[in-house]
């Protein structure tokens, strides 16, 4: 077993360049996870552990008052053409006042400060500190609804997601759904199309549904509207001499926190009922019979080896601004000046798709988020974490932390 070591915001960075050589998409952070746990264990962490999943958890033991988790995942996208990046994605570079690479704000710099601050605030802190960096974020979460399920997960008092916010404390965002409308045909030879029914022949009405429920989305005074949009078609069979008997309309749905499956899919059938009646008025029958809408799903495989059929589907979330914990967290967070002092902090939603879905959105938990980092650079060529920002978010951390469990006040 390693040394003890003394938690520190520069031990923090060095962790962080660490974590950003090891390459670790959905299905592959075994190796990241190890990493995780070694260092909890290496700054006296009272425990750590890994779930079904391969989810990193540990635990710093405080006092009697509420508990607060703090997660960032383990996952990460790909990098692409490594020749397009400025400084090597898996490099760890520090260059300019800046770590950069895949992961150095998405997420691995945030993950790493959480587990050096949660280290830092033992014996100082009213309650129990549960780190929990799950598997999987990138493709809807399955780490974390695994991690916070009603039959045997975790149940803290609140929570505090490491998604950037360049200093802001972020209190939800939309979610997401990927909704696919399948049309079925009968195949035949292209040289014969009166043999054949082109499910293709489907696709202006369905196309049409979908642009009439676009329109129609509702909105939220926070988050704003819900957008839908189509974004693929797929044709089977492939073949170009081949007339297809099924297209595939694959829909990008940025739902509102609410939204459930079975009534996104309602809705989406109610839009198209009105356009498939009238093709079946211009000659095919039972044309609403050929249509079926259905959630995306996909086959996710774990680094453990557990496998499960997943739905695409990432819940929105949304706190209630003058919530005691939002309002505590703004306080303690302030903003970022040249004083280091003044204000409160900006409250806001995310852009993007967070854990906290899963956490506040499904699960009920007073979820928000904080960590240094610009939007602008996820999921980019130019990923970067400005350290200048990364150490005033580590100095806040250990403010904001207790701030919030003193607001949760006590297990629910």
């Amino acid at each position: 077993m390693s040394a003890r070591r003394s938690a520190s915001f520069d031990g923090a960075v060095a962790f962080a360049q660490d974590l950003i050589r090891i390459p670790s998409l959905p299905g592959e952070e075994g190796e990241l996870t190890r990493r995780v746990i070694a260092e909890m264990e290496t700054l006296g962490y009272d425990e750590t552990y890994t779930d079904e999943l391969g989810s990193a958890i540990g635990v710093v033991r405080g006092g009697a008052g509420a508990t607060v988790m703090l997660s960032a995942h383990l996952d990460m996208v790909a990098a692409g053409d490594h020749d397009e990046w400025e400084y090597p994605p898996f490099g760890g570079v520090i260059a300019d006042g800046c770590l950069h690479g895949r992961g150095a704000m998405d997420i691995k710099g945030p993950l790493a400060l959480q587990v050096h601050v949660a280290a830092a605030l033992r014996g100082r802190v009213p309650g129990d500190i549960i780190v929990a960096h799950p598997v999987y974020e990138e493709r809807g979460g399955w780490g974390m609804d695994h991690l916070t399920r009603v039959d045997g997960g975790l149940r803290p008092d609140v929570v505090i997601i490491g998604e950037s916010t360049h200093g802001d404390v972020a209190i939800g965002h939309r979610g997401r759904c990927e909704v696919e409308i399948v049309g079925h045909g009968l195949a035949g030879h292209a040289s014969a199309p009166d043999r054949a029914r082109n499910a293709l022949d489907l696709a202006p009405a369905i196309l049409a549904g979908v642009t009439d429920l676009a329109s129609a989305q509702e909105a939220d005074d926070v988050l704003g509207h819900a957008s839908l949009v189509a974004t693929g078609i797929d044709a089977v069979p492939a073949s170009l001499n081949v007339i297809p008997d099924r297209i595939t309309v694959t829909l990008d749905w940025r739902i509102l926190p609410g939204d459930t499956e079975e009534g996104l899919l309602t809705r989406v059938r109610d839009a198209l009922k009105p356009h498939l009646k009238r093709l079946e008025a211009d000659g095919w029958p039972a044309a609403g019979k050929s249509v079926e809408v259905r959630v995306a799903t996909e086959r996710q495989r774990a680094y453990t080896g557990v496998e499960e059929e997943r739905s695409i589907l990432s819940p929105g979330f949304l706190m209630d601004p003058g919530h005691p914990v939002v309002l505590a967290a703004a306080r303690a967070v302030g903003k970022r000046g040249a004083d280091g002092s003044g204000g409160t902090a900006t409250v806001r939603p995310w852009t993007f798709a967070t854990d906290g879905g899963w956490t506040c959105g499904v699960r009920g938990i007073p979820t928000i988020g904080f960590a240094p980092g610009e939007e602008r650079y996820a999921h980019t060529n130019t990923e970067r974490l400005d350290l200048d920002e990364a150490r005033w978010g580590y100095a806040k951390y250990l403010e904001l932390v207790p701030a919030v469990q003193v607001a949760a006040g006590g297990r629910s």
